[in-house]
């Protein structure tokens, strides 16, 4: 948060968009509902309106060839298959600041 009010300087952060992956341990509604307000508080942040995006995918699956969008902790493909590889979901980053 302290690279964003950085980023703000003086003016006053309207929304902040978050890229939550399924994978990251971190509850989406618990950043937006809780955790942002207390960590933004007294900040360039403060009031403002966070957006988390759940995110979650999977490479190509070798037996079928299918590429999955992760629902869950357990990747398992239509086909039966666990052997998927993990190329999104654990990451927790900001994508977009808007500031008035």
């Amino acid at each position: 948060m302290a690279a964003v009010a950085e980023h703000a300087g003086e003016r006053r952060v309207d929304r902040v968009t978050l890229v939550v992956g399924r994978l990251s341990g971190v509850v989406a509604d618990s950043v937006a509902f809780f955790c942002f307000a207390v960590c933004t508080q007294g900040t360039a942040l403060e009031g403002a309106d966070p957006r988390p995006r759940r995110r979650g995918r999977a490479g190509p699956v070798p037996v079928c060839g299918a590429k999955l969008e992760l629902v869950g902790p357990t990747p398992l493909c239509d086909c039966g298959s666990a052997d998927v590889q993990i190329v999104a979901g654990e990451e927790l980053i900001i994508k977009q600041v808007d500031v008035v």
